[in-house]
C-alpha cells in the first residue's frame, strides 16, 4: 500500500508553538522532507526527535520530488516541512503536493502557524474577508499590475515583505491604493514581536531611511469606497503612473474607479502633469 504525505506546520518563531499531533506525526513517519535540513534538525531535536531528513530547497523542489514521492509510492510515510509555518504558502510544498494528488497519493495536512493569520488577527483591521499576496514582485509592471488588480478588493490585504523594501513598498503601496489603514507585523512570536499601525503613508514616512529588522508581514485594509482622495493623492497617483509609461487616458480611468474622482478630471489633471517642465 502506498504511504501518505502529510504537510506539517512548524513553527514561526517561538518553538513551543508547534502542536501535539505534528510532533506525534514527525515521530513516527519514516522520513521528513525539508526546506533547509540544518534548520530542522534543530527543530526535531528540541523535541527529541530523531527523523531522516531529506533536501528540498524551493530551487529544486521540482527536481527532487520524483524521488521522494516514489518513497511514498513505495509505502513509506514521509512529512514535509519548511523553516517556518505552513508548507506550500509562500515556501516550497506547492509543486510537491500537485503531483502527489495527481498520482492518487493521500495527503494529509496537520496545521498549525502561519504567519500571515497570526499577522491579520492582530493587525486591528477586517478580518471577515481577505486576500493574500504573497511576496509582490520586486519591480516593473508585473508590480504595478499585481497592485492595480486588487486595487478595488474591499478585503484586507496581507502580504509578505523583505525587511529592506518595506518602506519602498509602503510608498508604492500608497500610490497605487491612496491613503487606508495599515499595520506591519515583525517578528511574530518572537521575544521582539512588533506591531506598526497608522495610515499607509505615516507608516511610510516612519520607515523610510531605516531597515526593520526580521520577518515582516504587512495588512492593508481594503477599498472602503467612503473617502475621495486628496488633490494631493491623485497628483501622486498619476505622477507614479506617467513615469511608468502608462498612457493618460487608461490610467485615469483605472483611478477614477478607485479616487472617488472623474476620469475626465484626472485626465485634465494628467495633461497639466506632463506639460509641467521638467
Amino acid at each position: 500500500m502506498p504511504g501518505t504525505l502529510f504537510l506539517v506546520a512548524t513553527p514561526i518563531g517561538n518553538l513551543a508553538d508547534i502542536t501535539a499531533r505534528a510532533l506525534e506525526t514527525l515521530a513516527r513517519v519514516s522520513f521528513v522532507v525539508c526546506e533547509d535540513t540544518r534548520h530542522s534538525r534543530g527543530l526535531l531535536q528540541h523535541h527529541g526527535i530523531s527523523r531522516e531528513l531529506v533536501s528540498m530547497p524551493a530551487f529544486a523542489e521540482k527536481e527532487r520530488m520524483g524521488s521522494i514521492l516514489a518513497r511514498v509510492e513505495a509505502g513509506e510515510d514521509a512529512a514535509l516541512v519548511t523553516d517556518a509555518g505552513s508548507p506550500g504558502v509562500s515556501d516550497p510544498g506547492e509543486p510537491l503536493v500537485a503531483e502527489a494528488v495527481a498520482r492518487g497519493l493521500t495527503v494529509v495536512p496537520v496545521p498549525g502557524p502561519a504567519a500571515l493569520v497570526a499577522a491579520l488577527t492582530a493587525s486591528g483591521l477586517p478580518t471577515g474577508r481577505f486576500h493574500f499576496l504573497g511576496f509582490l514582485p520586486r519591480s516593473g509592471p508585473e508590480r504595478a499590475e499585481m497592485l492595480e488588480e486588487v486595487a478595488a478588493l474591499r478585503a484586507t490585504l496581507v502580504l509578505y515583505e523583505s525587511p529592506r523594501r518595506v518602506a519602498e513598498t509602503l510608498v508604492d503601496l500608497h500610490a497605487a491604493w491612496g491613503e487606508r489603514r495599515a499595520c506591519i507585523a515583525r517578528e511574530l512570536t518572537k521575544r521582539h514581536e512588533e506591531f506598526l499601525r497608522g495610515t499607509l503613508s505615516e507608516l511610510a514616512a516612519q520607515c523610510a531611511g531605516q531597515e526593520l529588522l526580521g520577518e515582516i508581514v504587512v495588512v492593508v485594509e481594503g477599498r472602503t469606497g467612503e473617502a475621495r482622495w486628496s488633490e494631493q493623492e491623485v497628483r501622486g497617483a498619476l505622477s507614479a503612473g506617467l513615469s511608468r509609461g502608462e498612457k493618460l487616458k487608461g490610467l485615469s480611468t483605472e483611478l477614477a474607479r478607485r479616487a472617488g474622482w472623474s476620469a475626465q478630471e484626472l485626465y485634465r489633471m494628467g495633461l497639466q502633469l506632463k506639460q509641467r517642465p521638467e
